[in-house]
């Protein structure tokens, strides 16, 4: 495993992480808590250090809570622990943005994740409007100062936006979270370069195009699970078709798709890590060997930065 600073921060996470949207059943299987704790427990053995979640990934913090159960019989501190606030999903889910909505989801979260403090607590994907509230990141930061928060980011719900990125420094933000990948490199044009510019950490979230970039499903195929069920066929088929074009001109022989994939997110100086979800054990292998994957001469060749 290979490791890089998050930003300003004090952090050291390892260049693949762990993304645990899947935990809360949206993408087709429910998870128990033995293979939750299957899956952690081999990643840590893989020396993957970073877990990244959310307030609203499943009912009732229900990621949050297979992680805190996990984290509860492991140690805490050999994790690096990102979530997100923003969300709340109890017999509903709905927008949660208010001051007070905002400290309860932090206090409800902390006791689901089992710990003291979370390393990462991230803005969600929220409008300008509501990031733009001073009240909110002066509550934050009180949050920070008493070590309930040991760092604040922005996880942005659009990949082109600049003006939450440009502002991170401004309400002590040190990590932007953003979808990043093969298909999609709209972060390259404004959002990676005022990162650099700020020394802002980098978590790629989507970086295998919600599987597309998996190398497992062909032109044709279908979806059932609750993300990818309302993705048009047309869409699907085009995608598809742009991966089978990257697949026979830029994947090396032998290498997986989703392991260069990982690996071709990796490449570029801004990004820290790649979080991609898992369902398994084996893909937690899988998504680990992209950390040793040297691409060569590739666009983003001199990204390494140990």
């Amino acid at each position: 495993m290979k490791y890089r600073r998050l930003g300003k921060t004090d952090l050291k996470v390892s260049v693949v992480g762990i993304g645990t949207w899947q935990f809360g059943g949206d993408w087709g299987k429910d998870f128990t808590q033995q293979e939750v704790d299957g899956i952690l427990s081999h990643a840590k053995g893989l020396g993957i250090n970073l877990i990244d979640t959310a307030e609203c990934y499943g009912p009732h913090h229900m990621s949050e809570k297979f992680i805190g159960d996990f984290l509860s019989r492991d140690n805490r501190e050999d994790w690096v622990l990102a979530s997100k606030f923003g969300h709340q999903w109890h017999d509903n889910w709905e927008n949660a943005w208010s001051v007070d909505q905002v400290q309860i989801q932090l206090e409800e979260s902390l006791k689901a994740l089992q710990t003291d403090y979370i390393d990462l607590y991230q803005f969600h994907s929220g409008p300008d409007e509501v990031f733009n509230n001073d009240a909110l990141w002066t509550m934050l930061d009180k949050q920070v100062q008493a070590g309930k928060i040991r760092n604040l980011g922005i996880s942005i719900g659009a990949n082109d936006n600049i003006y939450q990125t440009a502002k991170a420094t401004e309400v002590n933000a040190k990590a932007i979270q953003v979808v990043y990948n093969r298909i999609d490199q709209v972060p390259e044009e404004e959002v990676f370069p005022s990162c650099i510019e700020q020394d802002l950490g980098v978590l790629a979230r989507v970086p295998l195009a919600s599987g597309y970039l998996s190398g497992k499903y062909r032109p044709g195929a279908s979806f059932s699970d609750n993300v990818r069920k309302n993705h048009k066929q047309q869409e699907i088929d085009e995608k598809l078709k742009l991966v089978e074009e990257i697949k026979q001109n830029e994947v090396p022989e032998g290498v997986s798709m989703a392991e260069w994939a990982l690996a071709w997110c990796l490449q570029h100086p801004a990004v820290t890590c790649v979080i991609p979800g898992c369902k398994s054990i084996e893909q937690v292998e899988m998504n680990a060997k992209a950390a040793l994957l040297d691409l060569g001469n590739s666009l983003h060749r001199s990204a390494w930065k140990d």
